[in-house]
């Protein structure tokens, strides 16, 4: 039976676990495969439903991978899942030469992406496993930003295309985003709020964030932010991005991942093929992750809605001098409202807050 559209807070592994179900009533050719960590990974609701297809390949997650060509081999659909760590990172040789470079139908569900898992601390938070697999020829990357997303992309990735998948999902309970389960992903980019002044296009447990930093902009500011989610990060969509960019002319990225090879890289591709604009980024920078809980690893890293939107404010005042367009009385008019209303006789703030977010660009 479908899942009902949830309204509260939940993380998205739940949907995983819950859109696997579904599948195996609908398609007895699925499999599920899980490194001892179902329960973590919610693979367990599977297990328990069709226990002849379920396989706990216990800790030997290269293993789990090597199984699931096989059984991918014999027309079967494997949705193998572990923690993002050991799924990008132990397991890389056998996802990419077993799963990529054969192209074979596998889909990947790697749980507790990201900072956000918390307690487990720098060993178990995975902050570089979409620069891996952008990077790996022929596998997609998908990062849902809420449970109701996050079950039509488990859904979806049965028919969608037989190229290999791998699907990013977070430990911890998130704000819902969207109120229904979408149709489908559609081409991977949605424009959930319009806006003129300034682009803030995330991922994953960033999309709300991003909501709220546009609320935050808005009512603080006067700026009216457009927010993008980006679901499908590799292919990414990239029409949906131009047409934002061309229209607000700066962007600001946010994700919980490395800012190299993630999100902000793959969004400067599209802009500086096609439409150079200045792209601002939200993520991490050249650092691991630390213990504590999953909100205070957040906050610790400015992973957060303020963290957001005081970047878009630097990207804001620094929007004139990086572009070099319009003159000095277009200038004035793009600069946020409380700093139009600060006056100009004196430039010093200004200059100084212009060159500390330029060093801090130049660090990510």
């Amino acid at each position: 039976m479908p899942a009902e559209a949830k309204t509260e807070p939940i993380a998205t592994r739940h949907a995983y676990g819950d859109a696997l179900v579904e599948l195996g009533e609908a398609h007895d050719e699925v499999v599920a495969l899980d490194a001892d960590l179902a329960v973590s990974t919610q693979s367990m609701k599977f297990g328990e439903r069709f226990p002849e297809r379920f396989f706990n390949c216990g800790a030997a997650e290269a293993n789990m991978m090597s199984m699931a060509c096989g059984l991918a081999a014999t027309g079967k659909v494997p949705y193998a899942s572990t923690f993002a760590i050991f799924a990008s990172g132990r397991a890389y040789d056998q996802v990419r030469l077993g799963i990529a470079h054969n192209e074979l139908k596998v889909r990947i569900g790697a749980s507790h992406g990201g900072v956000s898992l918390g307690e487990d601390g720098a060993s178990h938070q995975m902050i570089e496993d979409i620069a891996l697999m952008r990077a790996m020829p022929r596998m997609q990357v998908v990062v849902p930003a809420d449970y109701n997303q996050a079950y039509r992309a488990v859904i979806d990735s049965y028919e969608s295309n037989d190229a290999p998948m791998y699907i990013r999902l977070g430990r911890p309970s998130t704000p819902i985003v969207y109120d229904e389960i979408p149709e489908s992903l559609g081409g991977g980019v949605d424009v959930l709020r319009e806006g003129k002044d300034i682009s803030l296009i995330a991922t994953g447990h960033m999309v709300w964030r991003a909501m709220d930093a546009a609320e935050t902009l808005e009512r603080e500011d006067g700026v009216e932010a457009e927010v993008l989610n980006v679901s499908i990060v590799k292919p990414i969509q990239s029409e949906p991005v131009l047409e934002s960019i061309s229209k607000t002319g700066v962007a600001v990225t946010a994700e919980e991942h490395r800012v190299t090879g993630g999100l902000a890289d793959a969004v400067r591709h599209v802009a500086a093929e096609q439409h150079p604009v200045p792209i601002f980024a939200v993520g991490m920078g050249d650092e691991f992750g630390i213990s504590g809980t999953g909100e205070a690893c957040m906050e610790h890293f400015g992973l957060t809605a303020r963290g957001i939107a005081d970047r878009a404010r630097e990207a804001l005042v620094l929007k004139p001098i990086v572009s070099g367009s319009g003159g000095r009385g277009d200038r004035a008019a793009r600069r946020p409202r409380r700093d139009r209303e600060a006056g100009q006789a004196d430039r010093r703030p200004l200059a100084r807050r212009s060159a500390a977010a330029a060093d801090r660009q130049r660090r990510l």
